[in-house]
């Protein structure tokens, strides 16, 4: 995986959940286009294998444990980064609870289960952008992208509510921060290829599923890397508050 094309030197990118998965793709790609890339999630040992990988290119990292769902935990975060790399410019907002999420319904979910659910998946992105907007600001603006999904569009219980809120939390907070020269997008993968997809969805549902698409194959985490570094970019400088399939045209809409 190259750059890409993008120049993200001098800039300093956070990415939540990048321990594995699309999140790990991401935070390469911004290190690969000169990002200084604070690691950022749950898992501390996941989050630090990352962060070596980046370090072991010779380009700029941080590993930094975080619970998303914990205000202080998310103000520690966003300390570390302003001490060690002196701001921050760029959020991808991309942890989430998917792998390990409980299936079950909306009508017989157990409530705490669920309030704790979207804790992380909905309010989480809302913590980390009120704990980095200042920062962001302080440096002439920024950006940040929300990973929702194509789950948001079709029926998939709380986790696609969680999503359907996470594009509605995209478009009100571009609106809140436009003056502040902060833009907020979001990315809704279709079907990818990860650790944690491969435990919720049956292979032979994913199958069927993946048959079913304009574009008939699996995507790939890395399938969703130039997606997200254009709207961190200066190319997207009049983009904001839009969410954008990268989905392998499993959803069209107009």
């Amino acid at each position: 995986m190259t750059n890409l094309g993008w120049d993200f030197s001098g800039k300093v990118a956070i990415v939540t959940g990048a321990g594995g998965g699309i999140g790990r793709a991401y935070a390469l790609g911004l290190a690969r286009a000169g990002a200084q890339v604070v690691v950022a999630d749950i898992d501390q040992r996941a989050c630090e294998l990352v962060a070596q990988e980046i370090l072991s290119q010779d380009l700029e990292a941080k590993a930094v444990e975080v619970d998303i769902s914990n205000p202080d935990s998310v103000t520690r975060m966003v300390g570390i980064t302003q001490e060690v790399f002196g701001g921050v410019d760029l959020l991808v907002n991309n942890a989430a609870i998917f792998g390990d999420m409980k299936l079950d319904f909306l009508i017989t979910v157990d409530l705490d289960y669920l309030k704790g659910f979207l804790d992380v998946n909905l309010l989480g992105a809302l913590l980390c952008v009120r704990a980095t907007y200042k920062a962001m600001e302080s440096r002439g603006g920024g950006a940040i992208v929300n990973q929702s999904s194509t789950a948001a569009y079709l029926y998939s219980g709380y986790y696609g509510l969680a999503k359907a809120a996470i594009n509605s939390l995209t478009q009100q907070l571009a609106n809140e921060l436009g003056s502040m020269n902060i833009r907020v997008n979001a990315i809704a993968p279709g079907p990818t290829l990860t650790e944690a997809s491969a435990k919720v969805v049956p292979p032979d549902y994913m199958q069927s599923l993946v048959h079913s698409l304009a574009l008939p194959r699996q995507g790939l985490p890395e399938d969703l890397v130039g997606m997200c570094l254009f709207l961190l970019s200066d190319q997207a400088s009049w983009i904001t508050g839009h969410i954008f399939n990268v989905d392998g045209g499993q959803v069209m809409r107009p």
